[in-house]
């Protein structure tokens, strides 16, 4: 095995030449909503953490050549051509170890948003990348970010930004690079699309704000089940899944969200 780890070695402390006592961890982020849309009330942003992409990503391209299958697939594109793949997708997902899943879901009319993020939205995407980043960190890791890439104006600096305060703030090497491709070239966001898509759909059907297509209801059942919940409207966590949804009961009370 590879990875050693020796406990008393403090994670502040290691040095380059303790390669094998540092886990490097892939993390693939992708949101779901848009920050400046005013008619979508929700906006999710999900990371995908794990440590050989590889073998997830592999598994999905044999299926795509086999299936002679090359389309992107997306939860707002989920259709009856489509969700026979799309299960496929989300088994192979669970059928994988050593990954871990998080995400922030807000509420952009709600008091932590408004008093918060309101008055710059860009501010908004990068405080709850964050957030994301910082839950899930563990001692000893090294984490390599690949997000979604979205239209910014030309003065946000989300790569910079994010590689720089959130090492600032772990006051160590903690995240090594950040990198956004465009999601239809990259299965593992589009598994995170799917994830958070199901459960923004799953709360916004649960208030009403969606009639509920047949296909989406379908998928969002599908990845429920496979976690065992009945609803993700007040959020889910397990030992490798933490869903973290704001609810609207007060400003400060929301600053926690995630725990690592």
């Amino acid at each position: 095995m590879f990875f050693k780890s020796n406990k008393e070695i403090k994670t502040g402390d290691l040095k380059l030449s303790d390669y094998n006592q540092i886990w490097t961890k892939f993390c693939f982020l992708d949101e779901s909503g848009s920050l400046s849309n005013r008619t979508e009330p929700y906006f999710t942003v999900g990371l995908l953490k794990m440590s050989m992409p590889y073998y997830l990503q592999s598994k999905i391209l044999y299926q795509r050549s086999k299936l002679n299958f090359h389309d992107e697939i997306k939860f707002n594109k989920i259709s009856k051509n489509n969700i026979a793949f799309a299960k496929f997708v989300v088994d192979s997902f669970f059928d994988t170890r050593s990954l871990s899943f998080y995400s922030y879901t807000t509420h952009k009319d709600s008091k932590y948003f408004q008093n918060n993020f309101a008055n710059d939205i860009w501010s908004a995407y990068e405080k709850i990348t964050l957030k994301l980043l910082g839950a899930s960190l563990a001692d000893k890791e090294i984490l390599i970010l690949i997000a979604d890439h979205i239209t910014t104006p030309k003065d946000v600096k989300f790569e910079v930004n994010i590689k720089k305060n959130f090492n600032e703030s772990k006051k160590r090497l903690a995240l090594s690079g950040v990198c956004r491709f465009d999601s239809k070239s990259n299965d593992l966001l589009q598994i995170v699309d799917l994830l958070i898509g199901s459960i923004t759909y799953d709360i916004k059907y649960q208030n009403k704000l969606v009639s509920g297509d047949e296909f989406k209801l379908k998928l969002v059942e599908y990845v429920k089940n496979k976690l065992g919940t009945d609803t993700f409207i007040k959020g889910f966590r397990n030992h490798s899944f933490n869903i973290f949804v704001e609810q609207d009961n007060g400003v400060e009370a929301n600053e926690k969200g995630l725990s690592s």
